[in-house]
C-alpha cells in the first residue's frame, strides 16, 4: 500500500510538472506572437540621413537649411534664427532634391532673402526656387517664383537642366536651349539666361523677369 501511494504521488507530481511546462510554453508563445504583432504595427522608425545641410547668416539673421530622404521625395527643413517675433521652424515635403542655397538682401531693405535651389527627379532635372524674405527683422514670408511656362519667350526650347545663382541683387537662371529633334542629352540651341528682380506684390514679394539673353 505504501509503495502504491509513493507511485501515485510521483505520477501526480510528474503530471503537475508537465502541465506547468505546457502552460509556460503557451505563455511564451503568446508573448512572442504579441511582440511580433507590435513590431509590425509600430515599427521603430530609423533616424533619416541628412542629405543636404547648410547654414547661412546675413544682417544678424541665420537660416539652417537641411533635407532628408534620398529618393524622389525629400523633406525640407528651414530653421530661422534671430527674428524678433516668429522664428518657427518650417518643414514640408519636396518633390526632388536641394542643390544649393544662397542668402542676399535682394531688395536692399536691410534684411536678407534666403533662396533654395531645387531640382526634380528624373532625366529632365527641372529647376525651381524656394525663397523666403525677412519682414523688417520680425518674421519671414515665402517669395513667389513664377513658372517658366508663364512666359513664352523664356520657355521656348526649355527642357530643364537649370543652374541658379545670385549676381549682386539679381537672381540669374541659366539652362541649355533645345531645338526640335534634340535629345535630352544633346541640346543644340545654345544657352539662355533669365534675370529676375525681387518686387513687392499685392499679397507677397515675387520674382519678375527683368532680362532674357540667348548666347
Amino acid at each position: 500500500m505504501k509503495q502504491l501511494k509513493i507511485i501515485l504521488l510521483t505520477l501526480v507530481g510528474f503530471l503537475t510538472l508537465l502541465a506547468c511546462k505546457n502552460e509556460k510554453e503557451k505563455i511564451n508563445k503568446e508573448q512572442i506572437e504579441k511582440k511580433e504583432v507590435l513590431s509590425i504595427e509600430n515599427p521603430i522608425q530609423e533616424e533619416q540621413k541628412i542629405v543636404f545641410q547648410k547654414t547661412l547668416t546675413l544682417q544678424n539673421i541665420t537660416f539652417d537649411i537641411s533635407t532628408t530622404g534620398e529618393g524622389s521625395i525629400s523633406q525640407l527643413t528651414i530653421q530661422p534664427k534671430g527674428l524678433e517675433i516668429d522664428s518657427e521652424k518650417i518643414t514640408f515635403e519636396l518633390d526632388g532634391q536641394v542643390t544649393n542655397t544662397e542668402i542676399e538682401d535682394l531688395n536692399m531693405d536691410g534684411f536678407p532673402e534666403i533662396l533654395i535651389y531645387t531640382v526634380s527627379a528624373g532625366s529632365g532635372s527641372y529647376g525651381n526656387v524656394i525663397g523666403y524674405s525677412v519682414n523688417n527683422g520680425k518674421s519671414i514670408s515665402q517669395i513667389y517664383f513664377p513658372e517658366i511656362s508663364d512666359n513664352k519667350e523664356a520657355s521656348s526650347g526649355y527642357m530643364g537642366h537649370d543652374e541658379f545663382a545670385i549676381i549682386e541683387t539679381t537672381l540669374a537662371r541659366r539652362f541649355p536651349v533645345y531645338k526640335d529633334g534634340d535629345t535630352n542629352n544633346n541640346p543644340t540651341g545654345g544657352t539662355r539666361q533669365i534675370e529676375y528682380k525681387l518686387k513687392d506684390g499685392e499679397a507677397s514679394r515675387l520674382f519678375v523677369i527683368d532680362k532674357i539673353s540667348d548666347y
